[in-house]
């Protein structure tokens, strides 16, 4: 499989509208992007930011692209497993097959206590497997058209990943990822990790952030299949970044 390239994007602060989401995709769409990744917060660390529904989101992103793939992280141990196979079977039907479901337990402890949810790391692991089996039966119930699971997981932490062999891909992160890219032995090391214990040929995805022009060198050759362009507040050339076009 052919190295592919997706735009991500904040749910929070100045991207905490769907609006801004959508029109940033369709720019992606035009631009030779192949994919487009949404965060899925509830709250987030600075007071008093909006956050946007990354489900209203990739909806609306759905309707108004034809050709992007739709990334869409869901922190499945807090959310109605039933409303998530639903929303999840429709925006695949509006958008043509084009949804990836990133199943995560999540970064955030608040988005679980404030609402009265175990946050505690184990629960959330075993909802989080609990969930998938329950979204994964109940899609092939309704008749719903495969929809590819990725999962998340920090490297070098096992746990994650080795659930995101049993599935159709894996985004690792890695320590230090909001400041500066991965190390590529440490890409290179999750990637055999995961292709080790995988029966099929499994997506994986890391994140990091290229300027106009540049390419992203040695990863090409670590065994990923998608590059994530990790934009947001953080970088002031966000929405130019995605006009100037893959790395």
């Amino acid at each position: 499989m052919g190295l592919k390239f997706a735009v991500g994007l904040p749910t929070v602060g100045e991207f905490g509208d769907v609006g801004v989401l959508t029109d940033l995709a369709v720019s992606a769409e035009q631009q030779g992007w192949d994919g487009v990744q949404l965060w899925d917060h509830l709250l987030f660390d600075e007071p008093g930011w909006p956050v946007a529904s990354s489900t209203v989101a990739a909806a609306a992103i759905a309707a108004r692209t034809s050709r992007i793939r739709i990334i869409l992280t869901v922190v499945l141990p807090r959310r109605q497993v039933q409303d998530v196979a639903q929303d999840t079977a429709a925006i695949a039907a509006l958008s043509g097959g084009r949804l990836t479901v990133l199943a995560i337990i999540g970064s955030l402890d608040r988005e679980y206590a404030a609402f009265g949810l175990d946050p505690d790391l184990r629960a959330r692991g075993r909802a989080l497997d609990e969930r998938l089996d329950t979204l994964t039966r109940l899609w092939s119930q309704w008749g719903v058209d495969p929809i590819p699971i990725w999962c998340g997981g920090q490297w070098p932490r096992r746990v994650g990943l080795r659930r995101a062999a049993r599935f159709d891909g894996a985004l690792p992160t890695f320590a230090g990822h909001y400041t500066r890219n991965p190390p590529v032995a440490d890409v290179t090391a999750a990637a055999s990790f995961i292709r080790g214990l995988s029966a099929g040929r499994p997506d994986i995805a890391i994140e990091g952030a290229t300027t106009a022009g540049e390419g992203i060198g040695p990863y090409a050759d670590t065994g990923i299949t998608w590059w994530v362009e990790a934009l947001g507040w953080w970088r002031a050339d966000s929405a130019a970044r995605i006009r100037q076009g893959p790395p």
